[in-house]
Order: C-alpha cells, then sequence, then structure tokens
C-alpha cells in the first residue's frame, strides 16, 4: 500500500510539474486514444448496421431457441408427468391384472372340472352300452352254445337210448303223420 501511494504521487508531480504535459506522458500519449477513438466511430458507422442487424439476428435467434428450449422442456416436463402418473398408478393396474387373471385362471379351472365331468358321464354311458352289448352278446354265445350243447347231449342219449327197433317205428310214425297232413 506504501508503494502504491508512492507511485500515485510520483506520478501526480510528474504530470502537473514535471517535463511533459499529462496528456503526452510516455506510454500514454493522448494521441493514441484519440486513434483509437476514431478507428473505432469509423468502424461504428461502416460495420454499425451490419453488427447491430448480425446482434439483432442473433438475439432472435437465441429468443428463439429458448423458445423452442422452454417447449421441448414443457413438453417433457408433461410426459414426465404422465409417466409418473402411469408409475404411481401401475401397482394398482397390477392388482387388477391380478384380479383378472385370477378370475381367468378360476372360470378356466371350473370350465376344466365342467369338461372333464361331461367326459367321465360320456365314458361312463359308453362303458355302459359296451357292457350291455357284451353281455347280450354273451348271453346268445351262452345261449347258442347251451342249445349246441343240449342238441348234442340229446344226440348222445338218444343214440344211446334208441335201437333200431325204436328207430323204425319213428320213421313208421313219422310218415305215418305225413300222410295225414297231406289228407
Amino acid at each position: 500500500m506504501v508503494f502504491a501511494s508512492v507511485t500515485l504521487i510520483g506520478l501526480f508531480e510528474l504530470v502537473f510539474e514535471g517535463d511533459a504535459p499529462w496528456w503526452n506522458y510516455p506510454g500514454l500519449e493522448a494521441w493514441k486514444f484519440l486513434n483509437l477513438l476514431a478507428l473505432i466511430i469509423g468502424a461504428w458507422l461502416l460495420l454499425g448496421r451490419r453488427i447491430r442487424e448480425g446482434f439483432r439476428s442473433r438475439r432472435e435467434t437465441i429468443k428463439q431457441d429458448l423458445t423452442q428450449a422452454r417447449l421441448e422442456r414443457d413438453a417433457a416436463l408433461a410426459k414426465l408427468s404422465e409417466i409418473e402418473a402411469r408409475f404411481a398408478g401401475l401397482d394398482s393396474e397390477m392388482a387388477v391384472i391380478r384380479e383378472k387373471a385370477t378370475a381367468e385362471a378360476d372360470a378356466e379351472r371350473a370350465r376344466l372340472a365342467q369338461a372333464t365331468e361331461q367326459e367321465v358321464a360320456r365314458l361312463r354311458e359308453q362303458a355302459t352300452r359296451e357292457i350291455d352289448s357284451a353281455a347280450k352278446s354273451a348271453k346268445q354265445d351262452l345261449r347258442r352254445f347251451a342249445a349246441q350243447e343240449s342238441i348234442r347231449l340229446a344226440e348222445n342219449i338218444l343214440k344211446q337210448e334208441i335201437k333200431s327197433d325204436d328207430d323204425a317205428r319213428l320213421a313208421k310214425d313219422n310218415v305215418q303223420e305225413l300222410g295225414r297232413l297231406q289228407v
């Protein structure tokens, strides 16, 4: 701080009491500042409109970009809130889906049980019909067999018991009976 005050005091003495006037201090000559000011004014007059138009178009581009970004942000926030709402309702939606799946499974189970009962009843009826048919067939076979065996046994008995005299007498009786039937 002491150094800065010494320098400022030295500068003050030099500007107001020294050999060179203040506007012509070495390194800070006034003509350099005037030259810079003229250059800036000339550039402003020559390029001012283009610079202003460039700044204006840049400003409009930035405004449009900001507006577009705001719209995109709003759309993204709306989408985010929609997704969050769906995500929040996901548990209830899953519960509804589970209930629906359980109800469908119960209905399917009941349908399968009913179909199974119907199939069992149909198979029972078919088995009963087949058993009845087999029983009728077996009865007929048994009757046929019994008839054949009866005939065979009767033949054997007749062969053993009927002698040639009985055979001649039966033949004669049959012929007489046929004669009566023809008259």
